[in-house]
């Protein structure tokens, strides 16, 4: 049985006015919109027939899958797929949405971020807080020599110890418009040449990105980092293009450190909050050596660390 087989019909609120799908702010729905169709047509066009059991046919030129076979895929009308990616303006029930998810087979992620951008649900309300505590500052010190900053979801840099100041660059020397993780793994050369795996660090950053800006898509500052990235970074240009997106996880980090050598951190983050916007990342050495290297870098003059 197809779901919603009828043609839809474009959301109308009072007198005629669009009216914003499940609670979204007007100005965002056609940000929302437009990046809803570009991730669906990036991940119709990621999956072969043979993945799903279609035969593939000697006539096929379109990349992945056409919007017909989704549709088929998911028992969904054709008509609500095709205006799903032509950024329509249409109301998309919860049903709708878990169907096309499946028949993309979209990971977790992947389905957290299509529900976000369609607005059906809303997992975190609330503004992100941006601040950072007395307190939470004076965690960040004792926890030296291990090095520890606090981001939010936008990767920006709110506060760190010494040890993080110069595990990647002297970030101290930096102006706060610089003070951003995307920025400075795509653009800051003694940054980018610090970290053990860049392009992997690239991906994973942008990704984390994305997901992160499904809630965020249409705000300013948000969209002023993606311009400012897009016109300083082919590498970004190319990663952003693909519309990845993933969960963050812990991780073993490889550092190369011009003065105290490799080092191989664990990292593991901390919400500070009831959101999942500023949080706590701090970097636990993985052997003997490593947390030596740390120690020795935390007891570094400061004149030092900006050599």
């Amino acid at each position: 049985m197809t779901l919603d087989p009828s043609p839809p019909q474009p959301a109308t609120g009072h007198g005629g006015a669009a009216a914003p799908p499940y609670g979204t702010a007007p100005r965002d729905d056609a940000a929302r919109r437009a990046e809803l169709a570009a991730f669906l047509r990036s991940r119709r066009e990621r999956i072969t027939p043979e993945q799903v059991g279609l035969p593939r046919g000697a006539r096929r030129r379109t990349p992945g899958l056409r919007r017909e076979e989704v549709a088929h895929l998911g028992a969904v009308g054709v008509t609500w797929y095709t205006w799903l990616e032509q950024a329509r303006d249409i109301h998309v029930s919860p049903q709708v949405l878990d169907a096309v998810a499946r028949a993309l087979m979209l990971d977790r992620a992947e389905r957290s971020h299509l529900f976000a951008l369609a607005g059906a649900v809303d997992p975190m309300p609330g503004r992100e807080c941006t601040g950072v505590t007395r307190e939470l500052r004076q965690l960040l010190e004792q926890l030296t020599p291990f090095p520890a900053v606090v981001q939010n979801s936008r990767f920006d840099i709110l506060a760190y110890n010494r040890t993080y100041g110069r595990l990647l660059c002297d970030l101290d020397a930096l102006p706060q418009e610089d003070r951003n993780c995307m920025w400075l793994a795509f653009t800051h050369p003694e940054w980018r040449a610090s970290m053990g795996d860049l392009e992997g660090a690239m991906r994973v950053m942008a990704a984390k990105f994305r997901a992160s800006m499904a809630e965020h898509v249409a705000e300013p500052a948000w969209k002023a980092l993606v311009a400012r990235l897009t016109e300083a970074s082919p590498e970004f240009r190319e990663i952003w293009a693909q519309h990845e997106v993933v969960r963050p996880v812990s991780s073993v980090k490889l550092f190369r450190h011009p003065r105290v050598g490799a080092l191989e951190l664990t990292a593991t983050s901390l919400w500070t909050g009831p959101n999942p916007g500023p949080k706590l990342l701090f970097y636990t050495p993985v052997d003997e050596t490593s947390r030596e290297r740390l120690e020795q870098l935390a007891a570094e003059p400061a004149a030092l660390a900006a050599v």
